[in-house]
Protein backbone atom coordinates (compact mmCIF):
# COMPACT_ATOMS: atom_id res chain seq x y z
CA UNK A 1 0.00 0.00 0.00
CA UNK A 2 2.80 2.23 0.67
CA UNK A 3 4.40 1.86 -2.56
CA UNK A 4 1.53 2.67 -4.39
CA UNK A 5 2.26 6.46 -2.78
CA UNK A 6 5.74 6.12 -3.06
CA UNK A 7 7.44 9.64 -4.82
CA UNK A 8 8.61 8.32 -8.62
CA UNK A 9 8.63 11.78 -10.37
CA UNK A 10 10.86 14.86 -10.34
CA UNK A 11 8.14 17.11 -9.63
CA UNK A 12 6.97 18.83 -6.65
CA UNK A 13 3.15 18.43 -5.70
CA UNK A 14 2.58 21.33 -3.49
CA UNK A 15 0.57 20.66 -0.17
CA UNK A 16 -2.38 22.68 0.46
CA UNK A 17 -1.93 25.91 0.91
CA UNK A 18 -4.06 28.95 2.48
CA UNK A 19 -1.62 31.76 1.15
CA UNK A 20 -3.59 32.22 -2.56
CA UNK A 21 -6.37 32.60 -1.03
CA UNK A 22 -5.22 34.99 1.90
CA UNK A 23 -3.26 36.70 -0.78
CA UNK A 24 -6.11 37.52 -2.97
CA UNK A 25 -8.49 38.92 0.23
CA UNK A 26 -5.87 41.29 0.97
CA UNK A 27 -4.95 42.60 -2.54
CA UNK A 28 -8.74 43.34 -2.77
CA UNK A 29 -8.90 44.90 0.88
CA UNK A 30 -6.05 47.09 -0.78
CA UNK A 31 -7.14 47.64 -3.88
CA UNK A 32 -10.66 49.01 -1.99
CA UNK A 33 -8.71 50.93 0.76
CA UNK A 34 -6.59 52.79 -2.16
CA UNK A 35 -9.56 54.24 -4.05
CA UNK A 36 -10.71 54.82 -0.53
CA UNK A 37 -7.90 57.24 0.58
CA UNK A 38 -7.66 58.69 -3.01
CA UNK A 39 -11.11 60.07 -2.24
CA UNK A 40 -9.35 62.01 0.87
CA UNK A 41 -11.14 59.13 3.51
CA UNK A 42 -9.35 57.39 6.11
CA UNK A 43 -5.98 55.42 5.14
CA UNK A 44 -6.48 52.49 7.35
CA UNK A 45 -8.47 50.13 4.94
CA UNK A 46 -5.32 50.43 2.36
CA UNK A 47 -2.80 50.27 5.41
CA UNK A 48 -4.69 46.93 6.82
CA UNK A 49 -4.83 45.55 3.16
CA UNK A 50 -0.85 46.21 2.63
CA UNK A 51 -0.17 44.32 5.81
CA UNK A 52 -2.02 41.49 4.25
CA UNK A 53 0.07 41.54 1.49
CA UNK A 54 3.23 41.82 3.26
CA UNK A 55 2.09 39.36 5.42
CA UNK A 56 1.12 37.08 2.80
CA UNK A 57 4.04 37.51 0.81
CA UNK A 58 6.77 36.33 4.31
CA UNK A 59 4.92 33.40 4.81
CA UNK A 60 4.25 32.14 1.51
CA UNK A 61 7.90 32.65 0.49
CA UNK A 62 9.00 31.29 4.09
CA UNK A 63 6.68 28.00 3.20
CA UNK A 64 8.83 27.57 -0.25
CA UNK A 65 12.31 27.96 1.35
CA UNK A 66 11.32 25.09 3.52
CA UNK A 67 10.18 23.17 0.84
CA UNK A 68 13.92 23.35 -0.70
CA UNK A 69 15.27 22.67 2.39
CA UNK A 70 13.23 19.40 2.66
CA UNK A 71 14.74 18.64 -1.12
CA UNK A 72 11.65 19.43 -2.78
CA UNK A 73 13.50 21.44 -5.28
CA UNK A 74 15.12 18.75 -7.71
CA UNK A 75 16.54 20.11 -10.95
CA UNK A 76 13.14 19.65 -12.53
CA UNK A 77 11.65 22.18 -10.46
CA UNK A 78 14.07 24.52 -10.60
CA UNK A 79 14.28 24.65 -13.86
CA UNK A 80 10.74 25.50 -13.79
CA UNK A 81 11.65 28.19 -11.11
CA UNK A 82 14.12 30.03 -13.68
CA UNK A 83 11.12 29.21 -16.40
CA UNK A 84 9.03 31.42 -14.15
CA UNK A 85 11.37 33.94 -13.58
CA UNK A 86 12.14 34.97 -17.20
CA UNK A 87 8.52 35.19 -18.20
CA UNK A 88 8.15 37.74 -14.88
CA UNK A 89 10.79 39.67 -16.31
CA UNK A 90 9.57 39.88 -19.57
CA UNK A 91 5.95 41.12 -18.12
CA UNK A 92 8.40 43.75 -16.15
CA UNK A 93 10.17 44.81 -19.29
CA UNK A 94 6.61 44.84 -21.55
CA UNK A 95 5.29 47.14 -18.44
CA UNK A 96 8.85 49.68 -18.84
CA UNK A 97 7.81 49.77 -22.55
CA UNK A 98 4.49 51.52 -21.99
CA UNK A 99 6.29 54.53 -20.18
CA UNK A 100 9.19 54.53 -22.89
CA UNK A 101 6.17 54.74 -25.48
CA UNK A 102 4.23 57.64 -23.81
CA UNK A 103 7.41 59.12 -23.53
CA UNK A 104 9.27 58.88 -26.89
CA UNK A 105 5.61 59.50 -28.54
CA UNK A 106 5.37 62.88 -26.70
CA UNK A 107 9.02 63.57 -27.16
CA UNK A 108 9.73 62.97 -30.72
CA UNK A 109 6.04 64.29 -31.86
CA UNK A 110 5.27 67.43 -29.50
CA UNK A 111 2.91 68.41 -32.13
CA UNK A 112 0.48 66.53 -32.29
CA UNK A 113 0.10 66.07 -28.44
CA UNK A 114 -2.42 69.29 -29.11
CA UNK A 115 -3.96 68.22 -32.09
CA UNK A 116 -5.68 64.84 -29.83
CA UNK A 117 -5.82 66.04 -26.90
CA UNK A 118 -6.81 69.41 -28.13
CA UNK A 119 -4.92 71.26 -25.05
CA UNK A 120 -1.25 72.57 -25.71
CA UNK A 121 1.00 70.00 -23.64
CA UNK A 122 4.26 70.66 -24.81
CA UNK A 123 4.54 74.20 -26.80
CA UNK A 124 5.38 72.20 -29.96
CA UNK A 125 8.86 71.40 -28.39
CA UNK A 126 10.37 69.30 -26.57
CA UNK A 127 11.21 69.63 -23.56
CA UNK A 128 8.69 71.93 -23.03
CA UNK A 129 10.12 75.82 -23.12
CA UNK A 130 9.22 76.39 -19.17
CA UNK A 131 11.03 73.05 -18.03
CA UNK A 132 14.10 73.47 -16.27
CA UNK A 133 15.47 69.53 -16.63
CA UNK A 134 18.55 68.09 -15.12
CA UNK A 135 21.80 68.12 -15.90
CA UNK A 136 22.62 64.53 -16.70
CA UNK A 137 26.47 64.73 -16.00
CA UNK A 138 25.94 65.63 -12.55
CA UNK A 139 23.30 63.49 -10.22
CA UNK A 140 22.46 61.13 -12.97
CA UNK A 141 25.50 60.11 -13.95
CA UNK A 142 27.09 59.27 -10.16
CA UNK A 143 23.36 57.64 -9.74
CA UNK A 144 24.56 55.48 -12.91
CA UNK A 145 28.15 54.38 -11.65
CA UNK A 146 26.41 53.50 -8.20
CA UNK A 147 23.83 51.32 -10.06
CA UNK A 148 26.66 49.84 -12.15
CA UNK A 149 28.92 49.13 -9.34
CA UNK A 150 25.90 47.31 -8.10
CA UNK A 151 25.69 44.88 -10.53
CA UNK A 152 29.35 44.00 -10.58
CA UNK A 153 29.30 43.49 -6.17
CA UNK A 154 25.99 41.50 -6.68
CA UNK A 155 27.90 39.03 -10.18
CA UNK A 156 31.27 39.18 -7.14
CA UNK A 157 28.68 37.41 -4.80
CA UNK A 158 26.88 35.13 -7.17
CA UNK A 159 30.46 33.74 -8.33
CA UNK A 160 31.61 33.43 -4.69
CA UNK A 161 28.74 31.64 -4.09
CA UNK A 162 29.16 29.20 -7.11
CA UNK A 163 32.97 28.84 -5.85
CA UNK A 164 32.01 28.04 -2.38
CA UNK A 165 33.42 31.59 -0.76
CA UNK A 166 30.72 32.25 2.04
CA UNK A 167 32.41 35.40 3.43
CA UNK A 168 32.60 36.67 -0.55
CA UNK A 169 28.64 36.01 -0.73
CA UNK A 170 27.90 38.29 2.33
CA UNK A 171 30.43 41.40 1.19
CA UNK A 172 29.26 41.06 -2.19
CA UNK A 173 25.70 40.77 -1.16
CA UNK A 174 26.33 43.81 1.69
CA UNK A 175 27.83 46.07 -0.85
CA UNK A 176 24.97 45.10 -3.14
CA UNK A 177 22.30 46.35 -0.57
CA UNK A 178 24.72 49.29 0.53
CA UNK A 179 24.53 50.72 -2.95
CA UNK A 180 21.26 50.01 -3.94
CA UNK A 181 20.04 52.36 -0.67
CA UNK A 182 22.45 54.86 -1.49
CA UNK A 183 21.17 54.92 -5.39
CA UNK A 184 17.22 55.10 -3.19
CA UNK A 185 18.34 57.67 -1.03
CA UNK A 186 20.51 60.19 -4.03
CA UNK A 187 16.69 60.00 -6.20
CA UNK A 188 15.08 61.14 -3.35
CA UNK A 189 17.10 64.07 -3.31
CA UNK A 190 17.07 64.64 -7.02
CA UNK A 191 13.25 64.32 -7.31
CA UNK A 192 13.04 67.04 -3.63
CA UNK A 193 15.36 69.30 -5.61
CA UNK A 194 13.72 68.84 -9.46
CA UNK A 195 12.55 72.14 -11.11
CA UNK A 196 9.35 70.51 -12.25
CA UNK A 197 6.31 68.58 -10.83
CA UNK A 198 4.34 65.88 -11.32
CA UNK A 199 0.92 67.29 -12.19
CA UNK A 200 0.05 70.45 -14.81
CA UNK A 201 2.48 68.87 -17.73
CA UNK A 202 3.42 65.97 -19.90
CA UNK A 203 6.85 66.07 -19.16
CA UNK A 204 6.76 65.65 -15.75
CA UNK A 205 4.16 63.23 -15.97
CA UNK A 206 6.18 60.53 -18.34
CA UNK A 207 9.65 61.61 -15.95
CA UNK A 208 8.16 60.81 -12.83
CA UNK A 209 6.38 58.19 -13.99
CA UNK A 210 9.66 56.23 -15.68
CA UNK A 211 12.24 56.92 -13.54
CA UNK A 212 9.28 56.27 -10.36
CA UNK A 213 8.62 53.36 -11.29
CA UNK A 214 11.87 52.07 -11.60
CA UNK A 215 13.33 53.80 -8.10
CA UNK A 216 10.60 51.37 -6.43
CA UNK A 217 11.82 48.26 -8.72
CA UNK A 218 14.92 49.18 -6.98
CA UNK A 219 13.64 49.30 -3.41
CA UNK A 220 11.83 45.65 -4.18
CA UNK A 221 15.54 44.58 -5.34
CA UNK A 222 17.05 45.82 -2.09
CA UNK A 223 14.77 44.24 0.00
CA UNK A 224 15.45 40.97 -2.09
CA UNK A 225 18.90 41.08 -1.71
CA UNK A 226 18.76 42.07 2.04
CA UNK A 227 16.59 38.50 2.11
CA UNK A 228 19.04 36.75 0.63
CA UNK A 229 22.11 38.64 2.87
CA UNK A 230 19.72 37.68 5.97
CA UNK A 231 19.79 33.55 4.27
CA UNK A 232 23.29 33.77 3.75
CA UNK A 233 24.11 34.78 7.12
CA UNK A 234 22.28 32.16 8.44
CA UNK A 235 23.76 29.65 6.20
CA UNK A 236 21.15 29.08 3.51
CA UNK A 237 22.33 28.88 -0.14
CA UNK A 238 24.54 25.94 -1.96
CA UNK A 239 26.95 26.36 -4.68
CA UNK A 240 24.51 24.02 -6.24
CA UNK A 241 20.74 25.05 -5.32
CA UNK A 242 20.71 28.73 -4.75
CA UNK A 243 17.39 30.27 -6.55
CA UNK A 244 16.54 32.49 -4.73
CA UNK A 245 19.62 34.43 -4.41
CA UNK A 246 19.49 33.94 -8.51
CA UNK A 247 16.25 35.03 -8.68
CA UNK A 248 17.28 38.36 -7.08
CA UNK A 249 20.36 38.88 -9.03
CA UNK A 250 18.21 38.42 -12.26
CA UNK A 251 16.16 41.08 -10.68
CA UNK A 252 18.78 43.35 -9.92
CA UNK A 253 20.53 42.75 -13.13
CA UNK A 254 17.31 43.90 -15.18
CA UNK A 255 16.89 46.98 -12.52
CA UNK A 256 20.58 47.91 -14.24
CA UNK A 257 19.45 47.56 -17.95
CA UNK A 258 16.43 49.99 -17.34
CA UNK A 259 17.98 52.15 -15.71
CA UNK A 260 20.95 52.48 -18.07
CA UNK A 261 18.17 53.40 -20.93
CA UNK A 262 16.63 55.72 -18.37
CA UNK A 263 19.02 57.69 -18.33
CA UNK A 264 20.68 57.79 -22.29
CA UNK A 265 16.72 58.42 -23.20
CA UNK A 266 15.44 60.77 -20.60
CA UNK A 267 18.62 62.68 -19.22
CA UNK A 268 20.91 62.37 -21.78
CA UNK A 269 18.87 62.78 -24.98
CA UNK A 270 15.92 64.58 -24.34
CA UNK A 271 17.64 66.74 -21.85
CA UNK A 272 17.28 69.70 -24.18
CA UNK A 273 19.49 72.93 -23.69
CA UNK A 274 17.75 73.97 -20.32
CA UNK A 275 20.06 71.25 -18.47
Amino acid sequence: MSDSHAKNHDYHLVDPSPWPAVGALSAFVMAIGAIIYMHQESPWILIIGTVGVLYTMASWWKDIIDEAHKGDHTQVVQLHLRYGMILFIASEVMFFVAWFWAFFDVSLFPGEAVQVTRTELTGGIWPPADIQTFNPWHLPLVNTLILLTSGTTVTWAHHALVHGDRDGLKWGLLCTVILGVLFTALQAYEYAEAGFGFAGHIYGSTFFMATGFHGFHVIVGTIFLAVCLFRALAGHFKPEQHFGFEAAAWYWHFVDVVWLFLFVSIYVWAAGPAA
